[in-house]
């Protein structure tokens, strides 16, 4: 697990849990710095990238977005599947 200084990092690669195709996926919907995560909602950055691409994504991908977005609020590097359970539960609270 990369442990980036969250305060240094100029590449969406150099952020924990975030390669290639990610990073891609980021620029497509207009996060091309790491500190344009700041603020944003992954669940909002997860529906544009689908509808930019035109296809539903892995909703995995949600859990990618809330490790980066909270990583750079300030939070640790954890492993993507560390917030699994929290994209599950809030999914299941919207469909009520």
């Amino acid at each position: 697990m990369k442990n980036p200084d969250r305060k240094k990092v100029s590449l969406l690669t150099d952020l924990p849990n975030i390669g290639k195709s990610t990073a891609k996926d980021l620029r497509l919907i207009g996060i091309d710095h790491p500190r344009k995560l700041i603020g944003k909602n992954p669940f909002d950055l997860y529906d544009e990238l689908c509808m930019v691409t035109g296809q539903k994504q892995d909703p995995c991908i949600i859990d990618v977005f809330i490790s980066a977005v909270n990583f750079m609020e300030g939070g640790d590097p954890l492993p993507w599947w560390s917030f699994t359970d929290e994209r599950k539960k809030h999914i299941n609270q919207n469909k009520n």
